[in-house]
């Protein structure tokens, strides 16, 4: 009986190594002899999201001529996909593929939800993120239309068309990404969700049901999600994005689904990221 136990036991910790066990591809690593762009911090204090401050980071590829508008690509939760030694490294990711011409010319933004400053001394920030991510309104798109995008271009020169635009995100990034898209699909037409909630955290969990009420809009989504995600009170990750699939599906939308066995992180989303990026930008040289 012993014996029983203890094997279903060393199984069971077999299995759950061996689950969300990703590793990164070539093209996340440095590679000799291709150009690396610029990374550029700076930090915005926003008036849609009043009070607020944050850090973003700008990223210009190094075939950037200073004339031609780039394709654009924002990215929530910024600094952990700016990361050259995290889960994505996205920075890594743009050199390479942009490189071998496999993603047109893009700069990437990287942005930090904001937080509000402390009022007094040894108060800790108040943290703005769900606030920011998790609503269904057009305040995120707002923010992104009148002010992130504005201020980026007067460094570098941007694409207009929503053709040229596209957005990322993790978790509450990850639906974030999708509602700005949602909202204004006249801004941005192709979205990346890392293990996105689309559960009932500030009413989320509705999208299924809209998309497969609502006429399709000109939008391409990537969503990622993983058997081993979160199930709490606000809702189940895995079972929430299988039925973003099916909706998606239903209504006929360019869509691709990759379910594996990961947990709420950014293993396997960072280890397929450059298959993502193809995928999105596939018709756009």
């Amino acid at each position: 009986m012993r014996s029983a136990i203890f094997f279903g036991s060393l199984l069971f910790a077999t299995s759950v190594l061996a689950a969300d066990d990703y590793q990164l591809g070539p093209d996340s690593q440095r590679q000799p002899d291709v150009p690396k762009g610029t990374v550029t911090k700076y930090t915005w204090k926003s008036k849609i999201f009043e009070g607020t401050v944050r850090d973003y980071w700008v990223y210009v590829p190094a075939q950037y001529d200073g004339k031609t508008p780039a394709c654009v690509m924002v990215f929530q939760d910024g600094g952990m996909y700016v990361n050259t030694e995290g889960p994505v490294r996205v920075p890594i990711v743009f050199d390479n593929l942009i490189h071998k011409k496999e993603i047109p010319l893009m700069v990437g933004i990287f942005i930090n939800p904001g937080v509000f400053p402390p009022k007094k001394e040894g108060d800790k920030p108040k943290r703005n993120r769900s606030f920011e991510y998790d609503t269904l309104s057009d305040q995120y798109a707002r923010f992104l239309e009148q002010e992130i995008l504005p201020e980026v271009g007067k460094k570098v020169k941007l694409r207009q068309d929503a053709a040229g635009r596209g957005i990322c995100g993790i978790s509450s990034g990850g639906i974030c990404a999708f509602t700005v898209a949602w909202q204004r699909p006249d801004l941005f037409s192709k979205v990346l969700s890392h293990v996105g909630s689309f559960t009932n955290i500030r009413g989320g969990h509705v999208y299924p049901a809209l998309i497969r009420k609502t006429k399709p809009k000109p939008i391409r989504v990537f969503l990622q999600a993983g058997a081993n995600d979160l199930d709490n009170e606000h809702g189940n990750w895995p079972l929430a994005n299988q039925q973003m699939a099916a909706a998606l599906k239903f209504a006929k939308y360019d869509y691709k689904f990759v379910f594996g066995n990961g947990g709420h992180n950014a293993r396997h989303g960072g280890a397929i990221f450059p298959d993502s990026m193809r995928w999105l930008w596939r018709d756009v040289k």
